[in-house]
């Protein structure tokens, strides 16, 4: 069994995928809860964290919510890492990965997908937070990561630029998507739209005479945006700096050529 104080003592060697831990018990326990199995579990685990987020999640309240006791969790996980660590992969198992091998241009292929990455990080705004505290090594996240490094590939790109072009593209949607998230939960915890929220911080700034000369230097940008909404805000930015990043992408390959 690995213990929370074992992750800490070994994080780069201590994850649920290098161990052993499918289903633990083959057989029916006395006190195992009729119907519960791990894919159950992480699924609660999920909802949870999508609703309360990290800080409310633990064994008991997880226990609660599917009505077993606490214990019963034990069959089939050690601890609240190998769920959290379970749940990230779950979570990039509901990417929508397209064959890389489909004949597509590269181009289409990792617009599509920094798009899903993007669009699964706003749903579930706690994976941001966690992801690279775990290896991330699971079978879904393997996938993505293969095909993410065969798009890549495709661009024509020499190897030694192939994990920078996979930083620029995916730290840049990570980073996006994190703040996106973020602005959605400030926004559904004060009871307000994102329009409301954005809005009414605006009337704030722009009413107040301290910022009168940055007001000015942003005004034409400010304007630029009065009749969208803050999902079309987001969405023309995210498209716009996919494709700076897809056109650098062409930049490097053109020069590399030469």
């Amino acid at each position: 069994m690995v213990r929370a104080a074992d992750r800490a003592k070994n994080p780069a060697r201590s994850s649920v995928w290098l161990e052993d831990k499918a289903a633990k018990a083959s057989s029916r326990k006395a006190d195992q809860a009729e119907g519960l199995d791990r894919d159950r579990i992480i699924r609660t685990a999920i909802q949870l964290l999508d609703a309360e987020g990290l800080a409310k999640l633990s064994m008991r309240r997880i226990a609660t919510e599917l009505n077993v006791t606490a214990m019963s969790l034990y069959w089939y996980v050690d601890t609240k890492d190998d769920i959290l660590e379970l749940a990230v992969d779950a979570v990039f198992g509901e990417l929508s990965l397209a064959d890389p091998d489909d004949g597509r241009d590269w181009r289409e292929q990792l617009r599509e997908l920094a798009t899903a990455y993007r669009q699964v990080m706003v749903e579930h705004p706690w994976v941001a937070t966690i992801m690279n505290v775990y290896l991330n090594i699971g079978p879904n996240s393997m996938n993505f990561a293969r095909a993410v490094q065969k798009i890549i590939a495709s661009t024509g790109l020499p190897l030694t630029a192939r994990s920078g072009a996979t930083a620029a593209v995916f730290q840049f949607a990570y980073g996006f998507a994190t703040i996106e998230g973020h602005f959605i939960q400030r926004c559904a915890a004060s009871g307000m739209t994102l329009d409301e929220y954005y809005n009414e911080a605006m009337e704030a700034f722009t009413g107040e005479p301290k910022f009168a000369e940055q007001l000015d230097e942003i005004k034409g940008a400010i304007q630029a945006h009065e009749q969208m909404t803050v999902a079309e805000i987001w969405e023309g930015d995210f498209t716009f700096a996919l494709d700076l990043m897809i056109a650098g992408i062409e930049a490097m390959v053109a020069r590399a050529a030469g």
